[in-house]
């Protein structure tokens, strides 16, 4: 049985929300704060995290970035600050979704069932290289460590992401459609900016000159290609 992991301080929203995943199949497992929650993850193994943003002891953000320490369980985020900028930085800080409050269950289901089915895409494809490398950039996979030469380079975890997918096709353009797919996932319904905002922070990181990149390219109107040399 998949089992969820509930986060979230309001016994109001938890309960309703655990009732009814239980109903559709799931095991759920129920935390009223960030430091319970946080050991739940780390002792029952859930196959998913739903969490709020806005919990005592331990807030959101601080408990995503944990979770993604030691962990590539997929978190959905559950939040009533529905800015922009908040989106960002919990998908920065590695949620995998972003559900902004009120939602309905139907939307919440159709999210989870979402996650749970790219988690089973990517363990059914199959294994790929420990390292990818381009010019001097190279990527560790196994340690989801960056180099560029012999600096190690500290990234986010969409960025790390977003590069490892360029460099799976170096040489081709990737459109924005498929970034998207496999970034952030086909339902996702963000603002589609998200997407620029993270290949200049990534630029940044790995050019020697962002304003004139020379290994992620922009073929305008289509995608991004990563540059082979």
């Amino acid at each position: 049985m998949t089992r969820l992991l509930l986060i979230d301080d309001d016994p109001m929203i938890t309960e309703p929300l655990a009732r009814q995943l239980g109903s559709s199949g799931y095991e759920v497992l129920v935390a009223h704060d960030g430091r319970s929650g946080l050991a739940l993850a780390q002792s029952q193994k859930p196959d998913l995290v739903v969490l709020d943003v806005m919990m005592p002891e331990m807030d959101g953000w601080e408990l995503c970035q944990k979770l993604r320490q030691s962990s590539v369980v997929p978190i959905l985020m559950l939040t009533a600050l529905g800015d922009e900028v908040d989106r960002i930085l919990g998908l920065e800080l590695g949620a995998d979704d972003y559900l902004t409050k009120p939602f309905s269950m139907r939307e919440l289901k159709a999210r989870i069932k979402a996650l749970l089915r790219r988690v089973e895409l990517d363990q059914q494809a199959s294994p790929a290289p420990n390292t990818l490398a381009v010019g001097p950039i190279r990527v560790e996979l196994d340690s989801r460590q960056v180099y560029r030469g012999d600096e190690l380079l500290q990234l986010r975890y969409k960025e790390f992401e977003l590069l490892t997918l360029l460099l799976n096709h170096a040489g081709d353009v990737v459109t924005r459609a498929e970034l998207f797919d496999k970034i952030w996932g086909t339902d996702w319904l963000g603002d589609t900016r998200t997407l620029d905002v993270h290949i200049r922070w990534l630029r940044e990181k790995i050019e020697t000159d962002p304003s004139q990149p020379r290994y992620i390219q922009t073929v305008r109107g289509v995608g991004y290609r990563m540059v082979t040399e």
